[in-house]
């Protein structure tokens, strides 16, 4: 594929255009989703952009998996704005229960290098550990805005709401991972009723 021109005009009226041709608001749930799912794999960029920053964390199984994800939501992002009806399994990449078990298998490996969770955890401590923070959250608004589109149209893919599920959980993970690496102390949530 070649872009040659990057803008259109087509959307200066609010509206845009689907991968079947079909033009929708940009409002509409779908854009929502797959607009959300871009936004992470914006954030994704960033956490693997802010590895770079120590030579050690560009040789963990994270770095070269990060950008496995990128990849993996660049393949939601294009089922998403592609109507389920015509969709081509033989020629467009689909996110698959193996997608989904290799994040699993990743979280269940790494968890068992990280010491127990005593309290619940904020985002802080480094730059690393916050920005796979901020990319858990918005994977968790992706994912909502997922649940919103199969509400209104019941043939998008479950896989696409379960694999984004499953990403947030791993991204959690990947923050302590980030964190115990650098051997920097996770910031715990101070419950302390007295606190100004």
């Amino acid at each position: 594929m070649r872009l040659s021109k990057i803008y259109t005009k087509t959307g200066d009226q609010g509206g845009t255009m689907l991968a079947s041709g079909d033009h929708i608001s940009k409002t509409a749930s779908r854009i929502e989703a797959y607009g959300t799912v871009d936004e992470l794999n914006a954030c994704v960029g960033m956490l693997r952009d802010s590895m770079r920053t120590d030579v050690t964390l560009e040789t963990l199984w994270l770095f070269s998996s990060l950008g496995r994800v990128q990849n993996e939501l660049f393949d939601l992002g294009g089922e998403l704005a592609t109507p389920t009806r015509i969709l081509e399994k033989s020629k467009q990449k689909l996110l698959s229960q193996t997608d989904i078990q290799v994040l699993e298998q990743e979280i269940d490996l790494c968890n068992e290098t990280l010491p127990p969770l005593a309290n619940f955890v904020l985002p802080g401590g480094h730059l690393c550990n916050s920005t796979a923070h901020l990319a858990r959250t918005v994977c968790r608004r992706a994912e909502r805005e997922v649940i919103r589109l199969r509400a209104e149209e019941t043939d998008v893919r479950v896989e696409t709401q379960i694999y984004l599920n499953r990403l947030s959980d791993w991204l959690f993970v990947a923050s302590r991972a980030l964190s115990h690496e650098l051997n920097v102390e996770e910031v715990l949530w101070d419950q302390r009723k007295d606190k100004v």
